[in-house]
């Protein structure tokens, strides 16, 4: 990298940031227009300046008033304080034109870098919620009792409380698939000895010792952020060469839905702008109970929210690196659970990446969840359905994608290998055309071959084409005899991968990070293959 050009600039040349993983490159579907854009985006400014926001945390509302926001300080029923926050369009408008539009994110190894820019439709796939179960699954032969010789394999599922020891066993899996782009925990850990002291750190160890890729997290405790950002500049090489290479990042949910910043969660904001690591300001109203569940209102509203967090990112610190983080769902009207296989899911969330690609600033999104509690055809049909149009929308950064059942509520590691699959296939329909003059010119000397030979068959052409990657391979897990054998056929994949050496970090650079970061579980310690 060009240790004179800027990390995080507005316009640069994409070959002064080094390699990174090349996602795909899509056309983007579209579902608004010009004129849809100007509305929800007149309805989110006129939100921001009447009602406004809800502000809990003091040091935000002084700095937005200290810009030119009006703030009243008021009293709840329940007898709290906070202020109603007024943001004049001007200020909004002038804070988000300072986002940066491109920057990276980090990885052990420079080739799993993340080239996020918000004009260049460059899709990129990770998983992401903090579940707190994890699915095991195992195939469980029965044999028929009226004839001995008819057997069939039925999966049976298992669940388990995440810990430490499978949130390392996820990063390492996760790191042997190919087309999962970076790491966000998918796993809570709940070991009896994890605490609110040492959550981030044993978290953030446990991904980046069993993943080369980008690692990226909310931050449970504001006082164990310093921890956290030490340990990957142990890792990165130190404090300038993680800036270069922000090996780590953080999400932040600034707003409870609807409209109403968080004190604790404002205060972590502060403090990672201004450690100069990448944020994500996500917000995650849900259609039906804390946002409307009418388009036009869900994408207004989150819009707003969003906008506002990153108002307050760039008056704390201009330029930093920021993401649009867009997670709206819909809420289920029987019980208002959250319901990700539905058509607005993908309504409300393409509709955000326009938007987002209207402020050019890029986007983190959703797809890969859905209702369903166990790997088959149901989850299979709703991340499908979610996976494909979000790869279509152009969103830069899109999480949840990979292993998540029941709604996020949990992990399911063979599923994620099941994800990987589709996603691949996904990415191979959705890439850019190869075709131009000459090519055709090729291809017509080809016809005219094979036209003239006696048996007129492409065949043996179809050989360049495989080893060029022009050509798609069969499904994974398809069977060769007439019934599904996809979980099974996943599992023993799942187990190939999985006997492979976790990529950990070398002896001396853990050491240093146990001897400087307290909290660390001894039993990260060891290396397990």
């Amino acid at each position: 990298m060009d240790n004179e050009q800027p990390l995080n600039s507005k316009r640069t040349d994409s070959s002064t940031f080094g390699p990174y993983r090349q996602g795909v490159l899509v056309k983007p579907y579209e579902r608004l227009n010009r004129d849809h854009i100007k509305w929800l985006n007149d309805a989110s400014m006129s939100i921001l300046n009447e009602p406004g926001i809800w502000c809990y945390n003091h040091r935000a509302a002084n700095l937005f008033k200290a810009h030119g926001a009006e703030i009243h300080e008021e009293k709840e029923a329940s007898g709290s304080f906070f202020w109603r926050v007024r943001l004049p369009e001007g200020l909004v408008r002038d804070a988000v034109s300072k986002a940066p539009s491109r920057f990276i994110l980090g990885a052990r190894k420079p080739e799993n870098r993340l080239l996020l820019d918000a004009e260049v439709p460059r899709v990129y796939f990770g998983t992401g919620s903090e579940a707190n179960v994890w699915i095991d699954v195992h195939m469980e032969e029965f044999v028929s009792v009226d004839d001995s010789q008819i057997k069939v394999k039925v999966p049976r599922f298992r669940e388990i409380r995440g810990n430490t020891t499978l949130l390392c066993r996820a990063a390492k899996l996760c790191e042997q698939l190919e087309h999962l782009d970076f790491f966000i925990r998918p796993l809570n850990i709940q070991d009896s000895d994890i605490t609110s002291n040492n959550h981030d750190a044993n978290k953030f160890f446990a991904s980046l010792n069993n993943t080369t890729k980008h690692v990226q997290a909310g931050l449970t405790s504001l006082e164990r952020l310093n921890d956290v950002i030490k340990m990957a500049e142990i890792i990165a090489g130190g404090r300038k060469d993680l800036i270069k290479n922000p090996l780590i990042s953080f999400i932040a949910c600034v707003f409870k839905s609807p409209l109403q910043i968080v004190d604790e969660t404002a205060e972590k904001v502060f403090a990672i702008v201004e450690s100069g690591l990448p944020l994500v300001i996500s917000s995650s109203p849900q259609g039906g109970s804390s946002a409307p569940i009418q388009e036009a209102g869900m994408v207004a509203q989150i819009n707003a929210e969003i906008l506002a967090g990153i108002t307050l990112v760039q008056l704390i610190k201009e330029r930093a690196p920021v993401l649009y983080g867009s997670v709206p769902v819909r809420a289920r009207l029987d019980n208002l659970f959250d319901l990700y296989g539905c058509p607005e899911f993908n309504q409300y969330n393409i509709d955000c990446v326009q938007m987002a690609r209207f402020y050019k600033i890029p986007c983190y999104s959703s797809a890969g969840v859905g209702d369903a509690k166990v790997p088959g055809m149901q989850a299979a049909f709703e991340k499908l359905f979610t996976h494909l149009h979000m790869a279509m929308s152009g969103a830069q950064y899109i999480h949840y994608a990979f292993g998540l059942l029941d709604r996020t509520n949990s992990f399911c590691p063979v599923q994620a290998v099941l994800d990987n699959e589709q996603i691949g296939k996904i990415k191979h329909c959705l890439r850019e055309p190869k075709v131009d003059p000459s090519i055709t010119a090729d291809m017509i000397k080809m016809v005219k071959k094979v036209m003239a030979s006696s048996h007129r068959l492409f065949a043996r052409h179809a050989r360049r084409a495989m080893h060029a990657g022009d050509v798609s391979s069969p499904y994974r897990f398809e069977a060769k005899e007439s019934e599904d054998k996809a979980l099974e056929n996943a599992l023993g994949y799942m187990a190939q991968l999985e006997n492979e050496s976790a990529p950990h970090l070398d002896q001396a650079t853990v050491d240093r990070i146990f001897n400087e970061i307290p909290g660390l579980l001894p039993g990260l310690r060891q290396v397990v293959k």
